[in-house]
């Protein structure tokens, strides 16, 4: 069974960070607890990854750090918090067993992107190790490569 490639209008936010900083083990895709502002926010695109960290508490699983800036004509009966903690849905099964996992040395659980997926806003999380320095180098020598090559192949088929 082929999979498919996630539409890249479904997009929300990327998380570019996370790749350099990070080697990916597992990926999930868990649903996000938002308000009525908040999916307003990120219909336009008013979001922060970046900063974003997963925790789990109580055997529920949180984002923190996921900055989702109000919309200027947002409502005035409500008080948006930019930076509030938001829940993240995902089987107690999968939450146990992350559990374990993250408890070992060096993992933990990072967001990657927010994306559409029929309607709903989804986050994608993995679980990760972090890169030494010498893994980082290592990333942009091959990111810098990758650039050479295509700049020769441009000039090339000039």
């Amino acid at each position: 069974m082929a999979t498919k490639k996630q539409d890249t209008s479904s997009r929300i936010a990327d998380n570019k960070k996370a790749a350099y900083n990070y080697f990916f083990e597992e990926r999930f895709e868990a649903g996000l607890v938002l308000e009525g502002w908040e999916v307003k926010s990120l219909r336009e695109g008013k979001v922060q990854l970046t900063d974003g960290y997963v925790v789990i508490r109580e055997g529920e699983m949180f984002i923190v750090g996921l900055q989702i800036n109000p919309l200027r004509s947002a409502s005035t009966h409500t008080t948006p918090d930019s930076v509030r903690t938001k829940k993240l849905l995902l089987h107690k099964e999968q939450i146990r067993r992350l559990t374990g996992k993250i408890e070992q040395k060096g993992y933990t659980l990072v967001p990657i992107n927010l994306h559409w997926k029929a309607g709903k806003v989804k986050c994608e999380v993995a679980l990760a190790k972090g890169k030494a320095e010498h893994d980082k180098r290592d990333t942009i020598k091959d990111r810098e490569g990758k650039r050479e090559v295509e700049r020769a192949m441009k000039t090339h088929n000039r």
